[in-house]
C-alpha cells in the first residue's frame, strides 16, 4: 500500500484524526491524500497530498480541516462513479472514511459495491453508531452542552424560574439524556421515548407548592420545539418559562482529552487496518476493547438504553 486518501464530516476531534492517520500513514512511508468537503469533493476531485508538517498544530483544534459538506450527487450511480474516477486518478490504495451513520453507510457502499478498500472511524456527535460505545466528537459535545447547562442553572436558581434547554439531537437522544443525568435536571425529552406533557405540568406544579425554586427540562431538537414545550408548560402551569436553544455550538470548540485521545487511536488502527488488507469495516471501542466492526452491522439502528438513563435521572431528582 503506497497511497491512502481520508475524507470526513465535522465534529471536534476530527483533526486530531486527521493527524493520526497522516503521521501513522508516514511511519510506514505510505503517502495520504486528503480529500475536501467530503464525498462532494471526492466527485469534484478536491484533494491535496498531506504530510506530517501538514497536520501541525491541529490537535487542540475543532472541526475539520478538510473542510466538509453534504453531497445529494453522491446518491446517485453518476455521482457515485465520478468519485470512484477521483479515486483512480489519485492512485489511492484505501481510503478511510470519518464520520457518522451517512458517512459509513457511504463507504459501505463504496466497499461493497465498487471494491474500494474503505475502512470507517466512527465520528459523530449523537454517538448512535451501532456496535460501537465511544464515537470520536460525543464527549466533547456534551461537555460543551453541559457547560452551557451549568451557567443556565444559576440563572434559574436566581430568577426561581422552569428553563426548557433545546440539545442537539434529531434522531438520537444521547446528548439530551447525558446532559440531563450530569446537569442534574429534572426531566427529559427525547426522539426514542414518548412523554405526556400534562404529567411533566403536574410535577412542577407539586414541586412549586413544595417550595421548588427552579426546573430544567432538556429537550433533543428531534422530539419537540423547546417553544413549544415551554409554551404549554406556561400555559398549563400559569408559572414562568424560559427557553435555551444551544444549537451548533455542541459540533464546536477544544475536543476534550477522552475525544483526542480516542481519536488518535481510532486514526492510526484505521491504518493499520488498510495495511492488513482489510476494508468494509470500521474500527470501534466496544467494552473497553478495540475491535474490529463490518460496516454492514455498524450502519444499523443503535440502541441507546434510554429507558435505563431514564429511570437513573427521574430516580435522582
Amino acid at each position: 500500500m503506497k497511497r491512502i486518501g481520508i475524507l470526513t464530516r465535522d465534529c471536534a476531534g476530527i483533526n486530531a484524526c486527521i493527524r493520526s492517520i497522516v503521521r501513522t500513514a508516514d511511519s510506514y512511508g505510505i503517502e495520504t491524500v486528503g480529500i475536501f468537503k467530503g464525498y462532494e469533493g471526492l466527485i469534484n476531485g478536491e484533494t491535496k497530498i498531506f504530510d506530517r508538517r501538514s497536520v501541525s498544530g491541529i490537535i487542540n483544534t475543532g472541526g475539520t480541516i478538510l473542510k466538509t459538506a453534504r453531497s445529494k450527487r453522491f446518491m446517485t450511480e453518476e455521482g457515485q462513479l465520478k468519485a470512484l474516477q477521483t479515486i483512480k486518478n489519485n492512485n489511492l490504495d484505501g481510503l478511510i472514511v470519518v464520520g457518522g451513520n451517512g458517512s459509513l453507510t457511504a463507504a459501505h457502499l463504496l466497499a461493497s459495491k465498487y471494491g474500494v478498500k474503505v475502512i470507517g472511524v466512527p465520528a459523530t456527535i449523537d454517538n448512535d453508531i451501532n456496535g460501537v460505545d465511544f464515537c470520536v466528537g460525543a464527549d466533547t459535545a456534551v461537555n460543551v452542552a453541559l457547560d452551557a447547562l451549568d451557567k443556565i442553572r444559576d440563572t434559574a436558581d436566581s430568577l426561581e424560574r422552569i428553563f426548557v434547554v433545546e440539545v442537539m439531537g434529531r434522531d438520537c437522544g444521547y446528548i439530551a439524556l447525558r446532559v440531563a443525568l450530569a446537569g442534574g435536571c429534572e426531566e427529559v425529552l427525547v426522539p426514542e421515548r414518548d412523554f405526556d406533557i400534562e404529567e411533566i405540568c403536574e410535577a412542577i406544579t407539586e414541586g412549586n407548592i413544595r417550595g421548588k425554586i427552579s426546573w430544567i427540562i432538556i429537550v433533543a431538537e428531534g422530539k419537540a420545539k423547546a417553544s413549544d414545550v415551554a409554551a404549554k408548560i406556561t400555559e398549563i402551569t400559569e408559572l414562568e418559562t424560559r427557553i435555551v436553544v444551544l444549537g451548533h455550538i455542541q459540533r464546536g470548540g477544544r475536543p476534550t482529552a477522552g475525544d483526542r485521545i480516542l481519536a488518535a487511536r481510532y486514526g492510526s488502527m484505521a491504518v493499520e487496518m488498510l495495511r492488513d488488507g482489510q476494508t468494509d469495516k470500521c474500527v470501534a471501542l466496544r467494552n473497553m476493547n478495540f475491535i474490529e466492526l463490518p460496516l454492514e452491522e455498524a450502519i444499523k439502528p443503535k440502541d441507546m438504553e434510554v429507558e435505563t438513563y431514564y429511570r437513573l435521572i427521574k430516580i435522582l431528582t
